[in-house]
């Protein structure tokens, strides 16, 4: 039996690390284990059955692991994977647990942050052809309207170091162009990615002034703090010795090179396989 009750947190690859660097901040007390699931990375592109799969492996070994709450800090397993796991399968794997995924707490938010109600999400092809934050936006402002922009190739600049070179500028103007072309008035801009706030200082540089830019780590780890409050049959399940555990399904040496990049921190992983 597992000696500690973690929170788990999931993404695909490396870009859940910046939401977990948030979180740590807001709540460092609690016990972590992170995973990402490198070795069939990337997720923007694949299918929802595919995506879906992949990520309830992930859900179901998290549980094995004592984990009461799993954190899905990828907005692809989040548009894709959560919902079905929530309603079919969680039930069955354990009905006390709960997972929990990073669109719906940005979008509770987003619509107030915006002046003109007018909000550009900039996501993977997944996330944008999911539709999801489209419609969960409508849920909580109705008035806003939302215009999304798939950036297929950021994800790639960034996990191959070359997002802070020249040769990233011509993706990041290329994208923002066509997203204000779609409507010159938005007035923020959403960062539908994880990988993505690496990325916030060159974004920033190309716009506009009078446009907001919006990461989401600390969105969801404000968001975690209310829920933890809210739900304190979950929140006194989870351990508090202030440990971190990282697990990647890929090669460790690589994962803990790239990590650093998002965590802002050295770290060192385990290797997981998932079958």
């Amino acid at each position: 039996m597992p000696t500690t009750q973690p929170i788990g947190i999931f993404d695909s690859g490396y870009g859940g690390l910046t939401v977990m660097k948030e979180i740590l901040r807001k709540l460092p007390q609690y016990d972590y284990v992170y995973l990402g699931d490198n070795a069939r990375a990337p997720y923007g592109n694949r299918s929802f059955e595919t995506v879906y799969r992949y990520t309830l492996q992930c859900v179901e070994w998290f549980f094995e692991q004592g984990c009461p709450l799993v954190i899905l800090a990828c907005n692809t397993a989040s548009a894709k994977a959560l919902r079905t796991i929530q309603q079919n399968d969680l039930q069955r794997l354990n009905p006390d647990n709960r997972v929990l995924g990073v669109i719906r707490p940005t979008s509770e938010i987003i619509g107030k942050i915006s002046t003109n109600k007018k909000i550009g999400i900039l996501a993977t092809k997944g996330t944008v052809n999911s539709a999801s934050y489209s419609i969960e936006i409508e849920k909580f402002s109705p008035e806003v309207e939302v215009f999304q922009e798939a950036c297929p190739i950021w994800v790639p600049l960034i996990e191959n170091n070359e997002h802070n070179g020249p040769g990233a500028d011509f993706f990041v103007q290329k994208h923002l162009h066509n997203i204000l072309a779609k409507e010159p008035a938005i007035d923020v801009l959403l960062l539908a990615c994880t990988h993505y706030p690496l990325l916030l200082d060159k974004i920033k540089t190309f716009l506009p002034d009078g446009i907001q830019v919006v990461a989401q780590g600390g969105i969801v780890a404000e968001s975690l703090v209310d829920y933890l409050q809210r739900h304190p049959e979950i929140e006194q399940r989870c351990s508090q010795h202030g440990t971190r555990t990282f697990y990647t399904t890929d090669d460790v040496k690589d994962f803990d090179n790239q990590a650093n990049i998002f965590f802002g921190e050295p770290l060192e992983s385990k290797h997981l396989d998932i079958r």
